[in-house]
């Protein structure tokens, strides 16, 4: 090709150029049907359409040339009319879609949003899901396919069940299956894949299910639910795990295989569980900040055995419900663990008293906040035992107090002298130093179990006492026009109580305990003014809990106080004198003592340097 031909055909190619760009007749839209097929990459998230062109009378033939290309044998089921099958029990509604054969949309009918709107879990805006199968060597996407069904409306309710099969039928003797199976009550759905006769068409390659779901935000605070939405599971001989909280892209790789794992939000949860195992699973979840519609974004690539699918074996059960502890615990092994009950000390706590204490009420109460008035009484009764031991800990001290202000007068400037002649007024006096520590530390664990009973608590969700809307939530008696660090943009009136009631009940503690001396003192006020910043935005029903129990040690105060006689102790304090008077020291006693010893030595070496 000369130089005079290449120059022709560039210039043909241009004028082709302005011309299709400027005087073409326009193409008119063919209708495009869409559907979202999203990945799992190690960073993030990322979606890509794929666009399923509908015949029309003049690219039919393109059209069957497509869909031979990218379903193979599945070509003819590619195209159709999507059906909705309405199934319903006496705590779910269900639509079914023949489009993929899918779970499209779930209402629970016993709930509402903040907003008071009926609470659709998932639907085909927020949730999508895509079944992956081999088929010669080549993955088709069978949830892109229409599937027959004989059912359009069922409902069932008590101990009865139904059933909804779709069906993709090569012959009557070979199709793949998607069956679904609902009981009258709950909120397990039994899912089925089954691919019958299948070994000439299916490959022997594991299945690969995606399931993303844009988790709906249904609460009062956006930023709470984030704090509180992840994806839990439960790996194959491993135990119980979390992808965490962070609002970063998280995702983890399970190679040993799954039991199940949920899409868990703060008061609710959509999951899947295996009858038999999940072979492989890739967990990722994200949050788009700039979207207050969506609490966070979670994908589950799953690997599932294809033996399992053919043989009769790929049964499987969604939830689709509450965190209610006593309704999880039901499911499967660990699938209460959805529901937070904190560390293992508090966790067991929780489980085995609060709330069995708190079930039992709820038979005979419909008040929550009465609820939990009664709950404070009767765990203050069970902690009392150790309340009034310290509590006569500390009628000891004061009792010994003139003596122990003399020994300070007495060793000014020389502490080590000072605490060993303290320690021997203790052992004289029977008393042991930490006996007033002991009860409080042992009370820890049922006081800071409440931390994650309240707030996680769906029973207290949308319950209004007082002026609080919803004890599950913060109560706002004002918005603030600024926002103060730490503290937030309103005020808590229930906040303001627990620590008010904390703060005197700390002041009048203070006076028996004549042991805080000094900074201390002044220390110990410190920790109700914390949590008046960080309980701020915490839920009512824990704020107003710890008031009620502040109001109520008062009283068990005011009643302890009666009952301790200061000339009685004195009067045995005087007969252990006695009886210890010749008596050697403790093993403890010896090692506290020089312990303090090291300590005053070391406190000198460092004068010296200095």
């Amino acid at each position: 090709m000369d130089r005079n031909q290449i120059t022709g055909l560039v210039l043909m190619l241009a004028l082709m150029t302005i011309y299709f760009q400027f005087f073409a007749p326009e193409v008119p839209e063919q209708p495009v049907e869409q559907a979202t097929i999203e990945t799992t990459t190690p960073a993030a998230i990322r979606e890509a359409e794929i666009s399923t062109p509908v015949a029309t009378g003049v690219d039919d033939s393109l059209t069957s040339a497509i869909y031979k290309e990218r379903y193979g044998i599945f070509a003819p089921f590619a195209s159709g009319e999507e059906k909705e099958v309405e199934i319903e029990n006496e705590s779910v509604k269900i639509i079914l879609s023949s489009k993929g054969g899918v779970v499209k949309r779930v209402e629970l009918k016993d709930y509402l949003t903040y907003e008071k709107d009926p609470l659709i879990l998932i639907d085909r805006n927020s949730s999508t899901s895509d079944l992956l199968l081999m088929s010669n060597y080549k993955a088709i996407n069978v949830s892109e396919l229409y599937y027959h069904t004989q059912h359009s409306k069922l409902e069932v309710s008590g101990t009865d069940s139904l059933s909804v099969s779709f069906r993709v039928a090569l012959d009557g003797g070979r199709y793949l299956e998607h069956k679904y199976k609902l009981g009258g009550t709950g909120f397990q759905l039994k899912y089925e894949i089954n691919l019958v006769g299948m070994d000439g068409v299916i490959d022997n390659q594991d299945a690969q299910l995606t399931w993303v779901d844009h988790m709906k935000n249904v609460e009062h605070t956006l930023k709470e639910s984030r704090a509180k939405t992840t994806i839990n599971y439960q790996p194959i001989g491993g135990d119980f795990d979390d992808l965490g909280i962070s609002e970063d892209a998280e995702t983890e790789n399970i190679e040993q295989g799954l039991k199940w794992f949920a899409f868990k939000q703060r008061f609710f949860a959509a999951a899947l569980i295996a009858e038999n195992k999940i072979s492989k699973a890739t967990l990722s979840t994200y949050v788009d900040t700039s979207d207050s519609t969506t609490v966070k974004s979670g994908t589950a690539v799953l690997t599932l055995p294809i033996g399992d699918l053919k043989t009769g074996k790929g049964q499987f059960q969604y939830y689709f419900g509450p965190n209610d502890y006593t309704i999880q615990k039901k499911v499967v092994d660990g699938f209460e663990q959805n529901v937070e009950l904190g560390w293992f000390v508090f966790r067991l706590v929780n489980k085995w008293l609060i709330i069995p204490i708190f079930n039992l009420l709820e038979k005979f109460i419909s008040n929550y906040g009465v609820i939990i008035i009664i709950l404070v009484f009767v765990i203050r009764l069970i902690l009392a035992p150790l309340t009034y031991k310290s509590h006569m800990s500390m009628a000891k001290m004061k009792v010994l107090k003139p003596e122990m202000d003399a020994i300070k007068e007495k060793h000014d400037g020389d502490m080590q002298k000072s605490q060993q002649e303290t320690m021997e007024l203790y052992r004289k006096a029977g008393i042991n130093p930490l006996s007033g520590c002991i009860p409080v530390l042992l009370q820890f664990p049922f006081l800071l179990a409440m931390f994650n009973f309240f707030p996680n608590s769906i029973e207290l969700r949308q319950q209004p006492f007082l002026w609080a809307t919803d004890l599950s939530t913060y109560d706002n008696v004002m918005n603030l026009p600024f926002t103060i660090p730490f503290y937030g943009d309103h005020v808590s009136m229930f906040c303001l109580l627990m620590t008010a009631s904390t703060l005197l009940y700390t002041w009048s503690n203070s006076q028996m305990n004549t042991q805080m001396q000094g900074p201390m003192k002044s220390m110990q006020y410190m920790m109700p003014i914390m949590f008046l910043f960080f309980l701020n935005e915490f839920s009512a029903g824990l704020t107003f809990y710890y008031f009620v129990s502040n109001i109520v040690s008062f009283g068990q105060m005011a009643l302890f106080r009666k009952f301790v006689d200061e000339d009685k102790i004195l009067k045995v304090m005087e007969e252990n004198r006695k009886k210890n008077a010749n008596k050697s020291k403790s093993k403890f006693q010896l090692k506290l003592e020089e312990a303090m010893k090291a300590g005053e030595v070391q406190r000198k070496q460092g004068k010296k340097k200095k």
